[in-house]
């Protein structure tokens, strides 16, 4: 994909160390991007480089200097179209009564705080352009609650309002803000941390039917980043076929 100037078109995507993150640069340089990936993990992003030939800056988007740093980075190397939103993650799932206090703040500075830091960082970038898109991916805990997950329903909640308001609030310009809601996506990582290494507990989620794969998200995100300029796809809400909601699943085996 070619902008006007028939040069590739460059995206930021946060998260990429694993996961929905590394599926997407996977995705979007096969499909002729230019990507920065960032992530914590440099040793990752090193190995994700070397299969895929993206551009890579090891940064912790809870740090204001980190950000900082990243967004001069991309802004000095050739600027922006596009950034991905990725970065998140979930932390435990106790009842509100018995919520762990530190988790909750862990899972709203990264799906919340460091979402803002990067969409404040980028947005000048993409002005510059003249146009481009920011992509937040949420959740469906972003559009229903559940029993133990009010600490990340709430967080991710907090994000999709982010990017609602953002969306309204710039209104008249050539960006595109776009949420893409994932359901039920088995990754190597996401429920594995969310239960403290519990490897068995993690499995569990995914038992009994055909979750998400990370690719399935990939393929959205390039899809409503390849629509024409005047199309902005405001929510994709992209869920396994036997989950019709947060907490109904049809463990059927297939």
């Amino acid at each position: 994909m070619t902008t006007s100037a028939d040069r590739p078109r460059r995206a930021l995507v946060t998260g990429a160390s694993s996961g929905i993150g590394a599926a997407t640069v996977r995705r979007l340089r096969a499909d002729g991007w230019d990507v920065v990936a960032t992530a914590r993990r440099g040793e990752r992003l090193a190995a994700l480089a070397q299969e895929t030939g993206a551009e890579t800056v090891v940064a912790d988007l809870t740090r204001d200097a980190d950000v900082g740093a990243l967004v001069a980075h991309v802004r000095d190397t050739g600027g922006l179209d596009a950034v991905v939103n990725n970065a998140g993650g979930a932390f435990g799932q106790d009842t509100v009564e018995g919520g762990d206090l530190e988790q909750w703040r862990a899972m709203y500075e990264i799906n919340v705080l460091g979402t803002l830091r990067v969409v404040q960082g980028v947005l000048p970038l993409l002005r510059e352009r003249g146009a481009g898109d920011v992509v937040v991916v949420t959740s469906t805990a972003a559009h229903g609650a559940y029993p133990g997950g009010a600490g990340y329903t709430g967080a991710k909640h907090a994000e999709r309002m982010l990017a609602t308001t953002l969306r309204w609030e710039l209104v008249g310009e050539p960006i595109r803000v776009v949420e893409i809601a994932p359901g039920a996506v088995a990754t190597e990582e996401f429920s594995l941390v969310r239960f403290g290494g519990d490897a068995e507990r993690a499995a569990q989620v995914y038992e009994g039917y055909q979750p998400l794969v990370a690719d399935d998200v990939a393929d959205t995100i390039a899809w409503s980043l390849s629509r024409p300029p005047h199309v902005n796809v405001d929510l994709l809400v992209v869920r396994p076929r036997a989950q019709a909601n947060n907490t109904t699943i049809a463990r059927t085996g297939v």
